[in-house]
Parts: structure tokens; C-alpha cells; sequence
């Protein structure tokens, strides 16, 4: 199943590796949910679906909650004079400062699909400021949106930071990370889908909070770019690197494949 949100780097086109390197398990815990694709593309009997991104829990929550009247609801903002640059500008603002939960998780989901090219970025305060995508007709994902309702009632969907969603994970728990990836170069820098962004100590956290996990008993996966710095912070698990085709390119002739990795940590 194909995720309803447009996501850079999701996972859907490489879910077939990743669902043949996660060890069978009671419960999936993944501490970065992102559009959710291995959640989608997986058949534990429940989840914790967790993310530090408040905006794509609420936008979680609302949908599990509500189902087809979220739906409904949400596509009243896919509409051809909402496909426009001022619109999308006002509506962006809108969310940016709308106390209004509902309304401000249904706008996520419209930044999402107006937006350039799946990105999800905050400045330095928290605001988010994807530009225009400038796109014909943006696709309202209302079959996607009803499969993941469906797939919902499995689910627990948490707002909170990784390290804090893995030591919820214990006995039958399978852990998949996705954490934004290091950098390929300087200029290659998309780890601020949430205010803070992603640092290499937290990399290097990340590691060990999976190697405590794997000396418990509870497996954990995780995807990253091949570097020769995380190879090697890696080195204790067992590795697989894949060739995956970009996605983040504005340069569609650019978008050439590149190695990652999937590392198991287990005991």
C-alpha cells in the first residue's frame, strides 16, 4: 500500500528488503514514522507508530479517529483555486499560526500535496516554509487515506522523540528506524524535517540505544545512508547495503541510485 502523504525518502520503494530483513515479532516500533510506509507494508498484529513531528501524529490521529468525515473534510482544500501561489502562501501562513487542531492537520496534508516535491522542512523557530510545488493538479490520496484508516486499528500513533519511544519497546517488540539520514555531502543536508534537525551525536545515540535494545532481546533495524562513518558505527550489526534511486532531486536527470544500508542489530 502506497502511503497518502508525499514523502522525501520514504520507504515504499525499497519496503520488500526491509520487510524481509524484520524478524517476527508481537508489536513493530517505529520511533520515526514519516509517511508510515513499513507500517503500511508490514503484518504485525499492532504498532507504535511514534515521530517527533507533532504535525504528522495530529495528521495520524485525526484520520484514525475520524475516518471517512476526516477525509471528507480534507479534500474541501483540493480545490483549483487552492492550487495557485497566493493561496498556497495564505493557507501556509494559516497553519503556521491556527490554534485550531483539526483544521491545522487537514492543512498539513494540503502543504504536503501544493508543496515542492514532498519536502517537509521547518526554519530554525518551527515554522514550516516548503514552497509552492507548482504542480497541474495535485492528487487528493483519498484510497490511501482509507487504507491506513483501516490499518489504523492495529495502531498507536505517539508524539515523541526516538530515545523515548525505544525504551517503550520490550519482550515480542520489533524495532525499524528510519532516522533522517547523514548527508551525502555539505550541500545535501535534509534532516530538518523538525525544528532541530538531526546531528551526528544523535546518530551516534542512535546506535547504542539499538545495540542496548539488541543485548535485551529486542531486534532493531536501521536504514541509512552507506557513508564509511556510519559503515562503521554500524560494524557490530549485520549489514546489507542496497542501491536505492534518489527522490530528493529538484534535477529529475540527477536523481541516480545511491547506497544504503540496513543494519539488524539482534543478540
Amino acid at each position: 500500500m502506497k502511503p497518502f502523504l508525499k514523502w522525501a525518502g520514504n520507504k515504499y520503494r525499497i519496503v520488500d528488503s526491509i520487510q524481509s530483513r524484520l524478524p517476527e515479532g508481537s508489536r513493530l516500533v517505529e520511533p520515526f514514522a514519516g509517511a508510515a510506509a513499513v507500517f503500511l507494508n508490514t503484518d504485525f498484529p499492532s504498532y507504535l507508530i511514534a515521530d517527533n513531528n507533532p504535525d504528522i501524529i495530529r495528521l495520524y490521529r485525526y484520520l484514525q479517529r475520524e475516518g471517512i468525515r476526516f477525509i471528507r473534510y480534507c479534500r474541501t482544500f483540493f480545490i483549483p483555486e487552492n492550487n495557485a501561489r497566493v493561496r498556497y502562501l495564505a493557507l501556509r501562513e494559516e497553519f503556521n499560526i491556527t490554534r485550531n487542531r483539526r483544521r491545522k492537520a487537514a492543512l498539513f496534508l494540503y502543504l504536503n500535496r501544493h508543496g515542492f516535491n514532498g519536502l517537509c522542512r521547518y526554519n530554525a523557530s518551527g515554522i514550516y516554509n516548503v514552497p509552492f510545488g507548482r504542480y497541474e493538479k495535485p492528487y487528493f490520496p483519498e484510497r490511501e487515506m482509507l487504507n491506513f484508516w483501516e490499518k489504523s486499528r492495529h495502531a498507536v500513533f505517539l508524539c515523541a522523540d526516538f530515545a523515548t519511544t525505544m525504551k517503550k519497546a520490550g519482550c515480542g517488540d520489533v524495532v525499524y528506524c528510519d532516522p533522517p539520514y547523514v548527508p551525502l555531502s555539505f550541500t545535501a543536508n535534509f534532516t530538518a524535517y523538525s525544528a532541530g534537525g538531526f546531528t551526528p551525536v544523535q546518530q551516534g545515540r542512535l546506535r547504542k540505544l539499538a545495540g542496548h535494545l539488541a543485548s535485551k532481546g529486542v531486534p532493531v533495524l536501521i536504514s541509512n545512508h552507506a557513508t564509511p562513518s556510519i559503515l562503521a558505527q554500524y560494524e557490530n550489526a549485520e549489514c546489507t547495503v542496497i542501491p536505492v534511486r534518489r527522490s530528493i532531486s529538484c534535477d529529475g536527470t540527477n536523481r541516480h541510485p545511491v547506497d544504503e544500508v540496513l543494519a539488524l542489530f539482534r543478540k
